[in-house]
């Protein structure tokens, strides 16, 4: 991977996305450092395992803080000058906005402003931040396309997403920062968050309790193999955005800018209903679930499909890793890490 960078800062390195962006780049021998705050949000332990096996590169040095600690991030930034960062730091989920929205704001909001901040002074030549899909909220029109506007969120998490898209884009505008958008499609695989379905559904057909499905199984998603989504993040790292002359802001594309802006879906491209995830994982276990079918909950989109003909135009790739092969992999890991 020809990434032209000395210095790497990931945050959220403990985190599922993150620490296999870490694997990935140290394992190509960049110097990379990771910071995360080890929240509780889901086993800390499942993320003290993640960074253990960064910590056996001489190469990743680790750093536990909070990016909301605007005084303990500006002297990670001083000391290191990073050229790339990559934020994956974030509070994620959906239900738990509705419970605790604080800790979106703290996170997703004040922490980003301080990575804004930060990679402004510092002189970083590329800012690439996690998105979501979960910024197309009430759209219905598929597939989602960058292009689109998104400006009906469903819950907080993905009003949260928009906002660091704006603020992003205001920092590429003011001060020339080269910022990138990455919105993420339902992301699975080897260790992975145990609030996600593929995870929820596994350790309940294991133990043989019943699993939650929701709208009746009727739902789709754009479900995405992890490492479709490393390899998308790093090509995206060395490209580095510049101004769209073809901009015009009579009509205004979301997806570009006259600045050094850009955004990308990272998606499968091929969504797949809830029912028939279901069963490719009792395929796969040997074993059938016990399903207790229930209503969309709130907050909930019906559908989830990207278009992701932008990645494949601007950095030749395009996830394909087919759902059973997936969730294969992500089943061998779970049995063995869990002894099962």
């Amino acid at each position: 991977m020809d990434i032209k960078a000395e210095r790497i800062l990931v945050t959220g390195a403990a985190g599922f996305i993150g620490f296999h962006l870490c694997s990935r780049l140290l394992k190509d021998g960049f110097a990379v450092t990771g910071i995360d705050n080890m929240n509780p949000y889901y086993d800390v332990s499942l993320k003290e395992a993640r960074l253990a096996q960064l910590l056996s590169y001489g190469n990743f040095t680790f750093v536990k803080t909070d990016i909301a600690g605007k005084e303990d991030l500006e002297k990670i930034f001083e000391n290191k000058k990073f050229d790339i960062v990559v934020n994956l730091a974030a509070q994620a989920g959906v239900r738990y906005s509705l419970k605790n929205p604080y800790a979106y704001i703290d996170s997703n909001i004040v922490g980003f402003t301080n990575i804004l901040e930060c990679c402004r002074h510092n002189g970083v030549k590329h800012l690439v931040f996690a998105s979501s899909s979960s910024v197309y909220g009430a759209n219905t029109k598929m597939p989602f396309s960058v292009h689109d506007n998104v400006d009906h969120p469903v819950y907080l998490y993905a009003a949260t997403k928009k906002a660091n898209e704006l603020m992003a884009h205001s920092y590429s505008h003011l001060f020339g920062l080269p910022c990138t958008g990455l919105r993420f499609f339902t992301v699975y695989g080897p260790w992975g968050r145990p609030d996600m379905a593929l995870f929820l559904f596994t350790d309940a057909i294991l133990s043989g309790r019943p699993i939650k499905v929701f709208n009746h199984g009727k739902m789709t998603r754009d479900f995405t193999y992890i490492d479709d989504i490393i390899e998308g993040v790093a090509r995206i790292m060395n490209k580095v955005p510049e101004p769209d002359p073809g901009w015009n802001g009579k009509n205004p594309d979301p997806g570009t800018s006259y600045a050094k802006y850009r955004l990308y879906n990272i998606g499968n491209n091929s969504p797949v209903e809830l029912i028939k995830f279901i069963e490719t994982i009792e395929e796969v276990l040997g074993k059938k679930a016990k399903k207790e079918f229930l209503d969309l909950q709130p907050g909930d989109v019906v559908s989830t499909y990207a278009d992701v003909g932008d990645l494949m135009r601007d950095a030749g790739f395009k996830p394909r890793t087919p759902l059973e092969t997936g969730i294969k992999r992500f089943l061998s890991w779970y049995l063995e890490y869990y002894g099962k």
